[in-house]
């Protein structure tokens, strides 16, 4: 199940919200929490409260232990245009520039490399490794 939760019309830039977000993307919830709480920059807090309010559309805002950050991306809102005095009385604008911050929030399934095996009636989770997989698959085709 997917969850959703946006924030428009935020002042701050989406290049430096973008920042944030490239660090959270494809984390469990619980790290990107854990990375968002010691991060220095002034966009975190935005971000973290957004994905707090897409774990709560998940209906799951106590348990998030299986939740992973599917989507996070940021988009350029409208620019707020103001001047400034510049030198021999010309103006000299400013762009105070808005964003629209959009996360997406999904239950993090049994990872690719875990697979269901049943041997005599009983099911076993067999966990190979992406390396093994290399070895394996390169002495199978010499």
């Amino acid at each position: 199940m997917q969850a959703k939760a946006t924030a428009k019309f935020v002042r701050y830039t989406p290049r430096k919200v973008n920042q944030v977000l490239s660090l959270i993307r494809n984390k469990r919830v619980s790290k990107a929490f854990e990375i968002l709480s010691f991060l220095p920059k002034s966009a975190g807090t935005l971000v973290e409260k957004v994905l707090k309010s897409a774990t709560a559309n998940s209906g799951k805002l106590k348990d998030f232990s299986n939740l992973k950050v599917k989507e996070a991306w940021v988009g350029n809102g409208p620019i707020l245009k103001r001047m400034r005095p510049g030198p021999m009385g010309r103006g000299m604008p400013i762009k105070k520039r808005t964003s629209h911050l959009t996360i997406v929030v999904t239950d993090a399934g049994v990872a690719p490399e875990k697979r269901k095996k049943k041997v005599a009636g009983k099911t076993v989770v067999s966990t190979v490794k992406t390396e093994e997989k290399k070895d394996i698959l390169g002495a199978a085709k010499k």
